[in-house]
């Protein structure tokens, strides 16, 4: 089997991603101050991390002082999806990936560059795979830069604007895969009146946010999962 291995080819493949993930980052910088995190702070996370729905979900949990226990179950919750893409990657990878090669491009395996590095022909090799996670960890670590940086001097009401733009980032990947799949509407409305319990009820309001945000996603999920679990050829699809 032929190996994609050039570095400038990986370079290239990343420059779009890189710049999809500028525009995320900054978002995420401002909510980041948004919620009392220093400049340092925000970028120091997104350098360590590359995750936005995990980093979205530790701000919080970080602003109130969660638990390290809460902090680290949720990150668990939601990125286990990238253990699953990264076993699938680690059959891609031809034979001059070294084993710690695996562990730095395991660190930046998002979904964009999964899906990237899945579609080439053939096996991809470590100069390419370096090649393509460099620009996302770099649109992702200086979007955030820009945005926390930007929050310093912009007025609170533009601060505040912008800190919800990274939900409304999150609503549109969700919304046209529920408008199309019932299942998947069923599991974002289960998700969103479980959130609504624990935020209004009495007694569970005063579960931290964390661990509330583990349950919506578990529980919702557990029950979709058996009510309208996805078939062999759905999950191929």
């Amino acid at each position: 089997m032929r190996e994609q291995n050039s570095f400038a080819k990986g370079v290239r493949d990343g420059l779009p991603i890189c710049f999809g993930y500028l525009s995320v980052a900054f978002a995420f910088g401002i909510f980041a101050l948004s919620h009392g995190l220093t400049v340092v702070e925000s970028v120091l996370m997104s350098m360590t991390n590359v995750t936005s729905a995990g980093q979205l979900a530790a701000v919080p949990i970080i602003a109130t002082g969660g638990t390290l226990i809460e902090l680290a179950v949720s990150q668990l919750v939601i990125n286990l999806r990238y253990a699953l893409m990264s076993v699938s990657l680690s059959q891609k990878l031809g034979p001059s990936v070294r084993l710690i090669d695996r562990f730095l491009i395991s660190f930046v395996n998002t979904d964009e560059v999964f899906a990237v590095a899945s579609s080439q022909n053939g096996a991809v090799g470590r100069k390419y795979m370096y090649g393509l996670i460099l620009m996302p960890f770099l649109g992702w670590s200086a979007g955030t830069l820009i945005g926390a940086a930007a929050g310093e001097f912009l007025p609170e009401i533009v601060i505040s604007a912008l800190g919800i733009a990274i939900y409304g980032m999150f609503i549109a990947i969700v919304l046209p895969k529920a408008k199309g799949h019932r299942p998947t509407a069923a599991c974002v409305g289960i998700a969103i009146v479980l959130s609504c319990v624990f935020t209004y009820v009495p007694v569970l309001k005063e579960i931290p946010r964390g661990f509330t945000v583990i349950l919506c996603a578990v529980v919702a999920a557990a029950v979709m999962a058996i009510l309208a679990p996805v078939g062999e050829e759905e999950d191929h699809a």
